[in-house]
């Protein structure tokens, strides 16, 4: 089947994917200083640097939610059970045996029913509730003045915890998936220059089915 690319991701979109990134990595690994897992810049700096970089996520977040919603691009979040059972049995035992993949690629239609499902509930659900558990630990010292006095912070830290390592988790289902383009770069490649290759025909057919 022909191949053809098109321009799926906007600069801004890459942007924000990217810094997104960096801004997590450098997350979990201030973090697990601060839990003392390992030692690289000591425990205040650590500190310092991991309450810098989860405001700068905050502000980050706000932005992209802010695009995501003037932009139109929350119709690409909008869950789908259509071909979503396809979609797992492709990536359960399709993929390694060579078959296509069930659902092409469009500008209306970036992501999978599954990947709609999972980014979905990462970003409604758990970056929510990392950025919410971070900030109200950080503002610790002022629970009295906002009437917060009856949270818990040791059940705060450990959600808090817990979220990390659910998104560290994330984070290596993720890079692995990257691994299952057309070749083994082409989709890390299609988020540093926007240009994806897909397969013509199928594409239509995962468009037609979108529409109510």
């Amino acid at each position: 089947m022909n191949k053809k690319k098109i321009y799926l991701f906007t600069r801004f979109e890459r942007f924000w994917h990217w810094l997104q990134a960096l801004l997590i990595f450098s997350l979990l690994l201030t973090g697990f200083e601060v839990h003392g897992t390992i030692n690289l810049f000591g425990f205040h700096n650590a500190v310092k640097y991991h309450n810098f970089l989860g405001l700068t996520w905050i502000i980050l977040f706000i932005f992209i939610l802010f695009w995501v919603f003037t932009t139109g691009e929350w119709r690409q979040y909008i869950p789908t059970t259509k071909k979503l059972f396809e979609v797992i049995g492709y990536y359960s035992s399709g993929i390694f045996k060579g078959a296509p993949h069930p659902v092409q690629k469009s500008k209306e239609s970036k992501h999978n029913p599954l990947q709609r499902l999972t980014y979905l509930g990462l970003t409604a659900i758990l970056l929510t509730l990392q950025m919410v558990t971070g900030l109200l630990y950080w503002l610790y010292n002022d629970w009295a003045i906002w009437n917060l006095t009856f949270l818990d912070l040791r059940l705060l830290a450990l959600i808090h915890l817990a979220s990390a390592f659910a998104i560290l988790t994330f984070i290596i289902v993720h890079l692995y998936m990257t691994t299952t383009g057309h070749t083994l770069t082409s989709l890390i490649v299609a988020m540093i220059t926007g240009w994806e290759e897909v397969e013509e025909g199928e594409v239509a057919d995962w468009e037609i089915q979108q529409k109510p």
